[in-house]
């Protein structure tokens, strides 16, 4: 039996991993940044220079920012962020936009308002807004995690400074606590009560952009392609609804996502398609919010090997997730679990990640597809053996591994395909 300090730290994680994000988290960290800033000035600078690590101009630069009239662009963001970005809703802070503020966003734009600069950063999520006008100037600099403010200045003076900041932001739970073998006993034992709410939010606001993801009206409607021209599965069903969701999120829509270490196309991918397969084969509520339990933390677990941002797309970890999870409400043993992780991270580990995009659906797609065959692979008790490529004996250490190589092995790529894309 676990722990009540596990308990406490597995659901701490969730609380704080699992929240509400409008739109994709890096322009939104972007605008919050910029709300942040725009209070500390005390009202509207003249210019803004907005210095951005790669991955931050990669994950921007082709998506659609919600509540901003299409907008796309490192400049939008920050600059809608700054005209009517409220930075106390963080994540979802331009949802109190108006017509008023787009147009004013617009304005500013098209005077040169905001200009961006490549910030030459080992930190892959690093932002640094630099606010001048009327001989005022503040600095404020976002490092790690998309909210994670670690330095404010107003004229040279130091207002807010974390003093230790060499590392990955630090949230409050111990994710060092996090290994597949509790993650499975506490989806199998922590009381329901304790974890409803929190999943039920997820349920409820990554199905509703699921749903509108249906419509077609986002991206080239790939959730539609799907279930049209696909077999009439459960597993095409999964892949619609997940895909769309994403799609959706990534044109815009205005609809919150759930997110899940930071992003929310992770968020979707593990959640979607677990909430879907238990709906299609009519498990009880209970089932589902215990393997949506499993599935999140399996995620987290992975993305804390290989950070929030890198070359290695994250729709590998959370499709590989999903795929367990499906397992664990298929009555698959811990064998069988592994089963299902170990083939599906020896197929796809090498998707790469060339920023967020509409295209991302189809990655997700992907993934899923390789995560289903490497459930059913798993039932029938079939699995690729230790050391065939990258796989370890131990699940954990496979987990560690491919890690690793998303987080350190992939860096020169990761620059090779900001180069490619800057270069039109």
């Amino acid at each position: 039996m676990l722990s009540e300090n596990i308990y406490q730290e597995y659901i701490a994680i969730l609380e704080e991993e699992l929240i509400p994000a409008m739109g994709c988290t890096e322009p939104i960290a972007l605008a919050y940044a910029a709300a942040r800033a725009r209070e500390v000035f005390g009202g509207m600078p003249d210019h803004v220079t907005a210095w951005c690590s790669g991955n931050m101009i990669k994950n921007v630069r082709c998506v659609t920012i919600p509540n901003s009239g299409n907008m796309m662009g490192i400049e939008a963001g920050v600059t809608l962020g700054m005209v009517g970005g409220d930075a106390g809703r963080q994540m979802e802070v331009l949802e109190s936009v108006t017509p008023d503020d787009i147009r004013e966003a617009k304005r500013l734009l098209s005077k040169g308002f905001c200009t961006t600069q490549l910030l030459d950063s080992p930190v892959p999520l690093h932002i640094r807004l630099h606010l001048t006008g009327g001989g005022e100037e503040v600095l404020l600099e976002i490092r790690h995690a998309h909210t994670n403010i670690t330095r404010i200045e107003k004229n040279g003076e130091v207002l807010f400074a974390k003093e230790d900041d060499t590392g990955e932001a630090k949230e409050g739970a111990d994710r060092s606590l996090l290994n597949l073998e509790t993650i499975k006993e506490f989806a199998d034992t922590v009381e329901i009560s304790r974890i409803r709410d929190l999943l039920e939010r997820q349920i409820a606001c990554n199905m509703a952009i699921a749903e509108e993801g249906m419509s077609g009206h986002y991206g080239l409607g790939i959730g539609r392609v799907l279930r049209e021209d696909y077999s009439d599965s459960v597993e095409t069903r999964m892949k619609a609804y997940t895909a769309a969701g994403s799609e959706a999120r990534m044109g815009g829509c205005e609809l919150p996502v759930i997110i899940n270490s930071g992003s929310g196309n992770q968020g979707i991918a593990s959640s979607v398609p677990v909430i879907v397969y238990a709906r299609e084969k009519g498990l009880s509520e209970e089932m589902c919010l215990r393997a949506l339990a499993f599935s999140n933390l399996l995620t987290i677990f992975q993305k804390e090997f290989i950070g929030k941002l890198s070359a290695f797309c994250g729709a590998v970890s959370a499709s590989c997730s999903s795929g367990a999870a499906i397992t664990y409400m298929a009555g698959g043993s811990m064998d069988q679990i592994r089963m299902t992780i170990a083939n599906t991270l020896a197929d796809i580990p090498g998707i790469i990640c060339d920023g967020a995009k509409v295209s991302c659906a189809a990655k997700i797609a992907s993934s899923l597809d390789a995560a289903f065959m490497s459930h059913h692979l798993a039932m029938r008790g079939k699995a690729y053996e230790a050391h065939t490529g990258i796989l370890k004996e131990e699940t954990g250490k496979t987990i560690s591994t491919v890690g690793y190589i998303g987080k350190e092995g992939m860096k020169q790529t990761d620059k090779e395909i900001l180069k490619v894309m800057l270069e039109g």
